[in-house]
């Protein structure tokens, strides 16, 4: 039975699904309307930001004392650090930005801008995290906890890699139906408070459940390569593997994002009800 819920309605304070479904074809049809230069930025500043929080989780991850479930739920909190700062002080995510799938499904714009802004925003993502793992080993982060958080870094690396690639593909779908629908809830919020619960709880399940992201792989992988080409760590992170993670995890993310949340909440509340 479809849903007929008005977009206008709401409850508790708080924007309704229908009111959030045309809330996000709006912000779809605005970033896709945003020029290159001003969007490459933007997406630099995601990879940083995402980066930040994967830095943070390293912490996390260098203590060995830590219980494993004390160590993902942990981890999971400070990878929150990313998302929460793109939403609050504002960036170009392309795991989030699968939601603009809504924008074309409503005729708002082509499904070719909607491939060159996801391209733009992916490379701008690429280079932003690379940026940054250059930064964090020249400010030699690695040699933290007595050099443990090189050693974890070079870890949860080698762990990544050593996924086949349909596992690591499956663990993007279910992380990005997380990232989204944390976007999705932030696009309801009120307050800077708001965008950070938001993130918080959806984050911390995909990082503790060890999903694929591959913005924030686009960090790990990376850093872990510089690590061992600079002699800092050793580690068997070979660029085959980098390759193949990185694929499955970008290929995941958009099928995760774009189907399981875009399609499906633009089917139930946006479908027929024409452009408002």
């Amino acid at each position: 039975m479809r849903v007929t819920e008005k977009p206008s309605s709401s409850y508790s304070g708080a924007m309704t699904p229908a009111s959030m479904e045309l809330k996000n074809e709006r912000v779809a049809e605005t970033k896709a309307g945003t020029d290159v230069v001003s969007a490459l930025v933007l997406s630099v500043l995601a990879g940083v930001f995402i980066s930040m929080g994967a830095t943070f989780m390293l912490v996390v991850k260098s203590d060995a004392t830590l219980p494993f479930a004390a160590t993902q739920l942990l981890g999971g909190f400070s990878f929150a650090l990313g998302l929460f700062l793109i939403l609050a002080a504002g960036a170009e995510l392309f795991t989030g930005n699968c939601l603009m799938v809504m924008g074309p499904l409503a005729g708002r714009f082509s499904w070719g801008r909607l491939l060159a802004s996801w391209g733009v925003v992916l490379l701008g993502n690429l280079l932003g995290s690379v940026l940054a793992a250059a930064l964090v080993l020249a400010a030699d982060v690695a040699s933290a906890n007595g050099g443990a958080l090189g050693q974890a870094a070079i870890a949860v690396a080698e762990g990544k890699v050593a996924l086949g690639w349909g596992v690591a593909f499956s663990r993007a779908v279910l992380c990005n139906l997380l990232v989204c629908l944390a976007v999705w809830v932030g696009h309801s919020a009120n307050s800077v408070t708001d965008k950070f619960f938001s993130a918080l709880l959806p984050v911390m399940a995909f990082m503790a459940a060890g999903f694929e992201h591959c913005v924030a792989n686009m960090f790990f992988l990376p850093y872990a390569l510089m690590l061992q080409a600079t002699g800092v760590v050793a580690g068997g992170v070979e660029l085959s593997g980098v390759i193949s993670n990185l694929t499955a995890a970008t290929l995941g993310n958009l099928v995760g994002g774009v189907v399981l949340v875009g399609v499906s909440y633009w089917f139930v509340y946006g479908r027929g009800r024409g452009r408002a």
